[in-house]
């Protein structure tokens, strides 16, 4: 079975990528739509001693190993299985394990580079951008940080002032021009939602 389409979900950390994802699932039968979650991708940083990976700036586009996600992409579209890196951001390591992915009709990719890479970009069929207010933003991702992925309220405060917003401004707001669409408050906005599962299901038919 192969892949036929490609959705790209951008948007800045925390603007409810996720949730438009998911809610998008909900109105196709098993195997006709996966997730890939550019999260996945960001590079194995096991080479380097513990308190040098905490200086990396995870929120620039070199943080992400976009040649693999273009390779697995690109296999999916063909039809192919791939095998998903699980990232562990306490350690900011890839585990072992991977997780398998089969080919679908339709392939969503969401994450806040997405649509930094022109590569990337053209292989797309729906570029979608949520746009979502940075105060809810930053209450989302301090609440994620902390359950999640064990960082402190000071640290997450510290982190998004020096790097997130700037890193933001500079390579993820400057992505909404290459939308197709753009939806406010994300997964909440369910007419935007609808419009897109009807578009996708044309997609799919044709």
């Amino acid at each position: 079975m192969n892949a036929n389409i490609l959705i790209g979900i951008g948007g800045g950390s925390g603007s409810g990528k996720s949730s438009v994802a998911k809610n998008i699932l909900r109105k196709f039968g098993e195997g006709e739509v996966t997730i890939i979650e550019q999260d996945s991708y960001y590079h194995d940083l096991s080479h380097l001693p513990f308190n040098e990976r905490l200086k990396t700036n995870f929120d620039h586009p070199d943080a992400i190993d976009f040649d693999l996600l273009r390779s697995h992409l690109k296999s999916l579209l063909k039809g192919e299985t791939i095998s998903v890196p699980i990232y562990d951001f306490s350690t900011h390591t890839r585990l072992p394990d991977t997780r398998e992915i089969k080919s679908h009709h339709a392939i969503v990719l969401e994450g806040i580079m997405v649509f930094t890479d022109k590569i990337l970009r053209e292989m797309m069929n729906i570029k979608i951008y949520v746009a979502t207010d940075p105060d809810i933003r930053i209450i989302r991702r301090l609440t994620r940080d902390i359950r999640e992925r064990g960082r402190t309220f000071e640290d997450v405060v510290r982190q998004y002032l020096d790097i997130v917003r700037p890193m933001h401004e500079q390579f993820v707001e400057t992505t909404k021009k290459f939308a197709d669409i753009i939806i406010p408050e994300g997964g909440d906005n369910q007419v935007a939602i609808d419009l897109i599962q009807t578009k996708i299901r044309s997609l799919l038919n044709n």
